[in-house]
């Protein structure tokens, strides 16, 4: 690409063949050429760039599924939360301890590059209300720490927590892919009890 814009510069020049006045009206043809040619170049390369989603808007779809698994948190009945199991899975305020360890020191891992081992457990006592509110400060470590990120930083790749290899935009789509999975485990475990879950759209 480079070459065919300087091959299009130097069209139509022919230095030997001018006067002093002549060259100097080339020369300023050329740099006409070469500024309206590295324009086009620069506008190509932008488009070519262009994020398909912006990062407001991705921290919204994180964020409109962290408020949806919150309403699925309320609607359990806390001895539920703790204890309901099917098969061998975990209770669902297991899983959302895991999904707490997850979210607010993976954000900042991400912008830092400073990580911690993975934490799945929390001090929450079996308390629903406990849970939810580490759940709320992990909301507002997410909006403090995502805007962050810059957007070269999405391609850069990153060991979290020490041990999960990736590209930061792939670690992204697996912490709200992770949510998902462990939310519908909480949808199924809500239907085995007859309770009705949130709608899973509303997020």
């Amino acid at each position: 690409m480079i070459i065919l814009l300087i091959k299009n510069f130097l069209q139509g020049l022919n230095f030997h063949k001018t006067t002093d006045i002549g060259l100097s009206l080339a020369v300023d043809k050329f740099v006409l050429r070469l500024i309206i040619s590295l324009k086009i170049y620069i506008k190509m390369e932008t488009k070519t760039q262009q994020m398909i989603i912006s990062q407001e808007q991705l921290l919204k779809h994180w964020q409109g599924h962290r408020g949806l698994t919150r309403r699925v948190i309320e609607t359990f009945p806390e001895e539920q939360l703790f204890n309901f199991t099917i098969g061998e899975m975990r209770p669902f305020g297991e899983m959302v301890q895991e999904l707490l360890g997850i979210a607010g020191p993976g954000i900042k891992g991400l912008v830092t590059r400073k990580w911690e081992p993975l934490k799945e457990e929390f001090a929450v006592e079996n308390s629903k209300k406990r849970l939810l509110e580490l759940w709320d400060q992990a909301t507002v470590e997410i909006d403090e720490w995502f805007p962050k990120l810059t957007t070269d930083d999405f391609q850069e790749t990153v060991l979290a927590f020490g041990q999960y290899e990736n590209k930061i935009y792939c670690t992204l789509m697996y912490f709200i892919d992770n949510e998902i999975h462990h939310r519908g485990q909480g949808y199924v475990y809500l239907r085995a009890l007859g309770l009705e879950p949130p709608y899973f759209w509303e997020h």
